[in-house]
């Protein structure tokens, strides 16, 4: 089940066997999502439940997505159909690569960027992107999510000009103005 930020999940139910307290698992073995730093991420949990009866937990909500391809696709937390199942009203924004001046520098606008936000809150629940280098752009949507950021307060922060993950503080600047008006830096 899909949550928007409290799925935590926990030894007991993933990683012992609970017919054998001695048995624990981590990584593909644990039907969760197949990605090397969520098996990395099971290990340590596994080891300090077994060896410290840590108790802790895992958060998947802002968990990166990207499938490298020739434009990268990458995601982190819900889509906007995924909000909407879940009784929200979703506010997406779609910003093609064509407002992205790295993008534009590097001569290769084939892409985009979304954000997926409640409507009314601008509670950012979703980002997605489809360009060369998403997988370094989502890393930074990942950090709005985990910090529960608005649209706006994506908006408002810094971001370093000409690089792509400026594209995500472009795509929450759609929200109250028009990106094809703004200056060059994005201001």
């Amino acid at each position: 089940m899909e949550t928007l930020g409290d799925t935590q999940v926990g030894p007991a139910e993933f990683a012992q066997d609970p017919s054998n307290e001695r048995i624990w698992a981590a990584g593909d073995a644990t039907g969760h999502p197949q990605f090397v730093y969520v098996a990395a991420a099971h290990g340590t949990l596994v080891a300090d439940d077994a060896l410290d009866g840590a108790g802790r937990t895992l958060d998947y909500h802002h968990l990166p997505r990207v499938t490298f391809t020739s434009r990268a696709i990458a995601a982190t937390g819900l889509t906007d159909a995924q909000v909407g199942a879940q009784g929200y009203a979703c506010d997406c924004r779609v910003l093609p690569l064509e407002y992205v001046p790295r993008a534009l520098v590097n001569r290769d606008t084939r892409g985009l960027v979304k954000l997926v936000a409640e409507a009314g809150t601008g509670m950012v629940f979703g980002a997605h992107v489809v360009a060369e280098g998403a997988g370094d752009v989502i890393g930074t949507a990942v950090y709005a999510l985990a910090k529960r950021m608005t649209v706006q307060q994506m908006a408002d922060l810094w971001c370093p000009y000409l690089t792509m993950a400026e594209g995500l503080k472009l795509a929450a600047q759609t929200y109250p103005r028009d990106v094809a008006k703004l200056s060059c830096c994005a201001c």
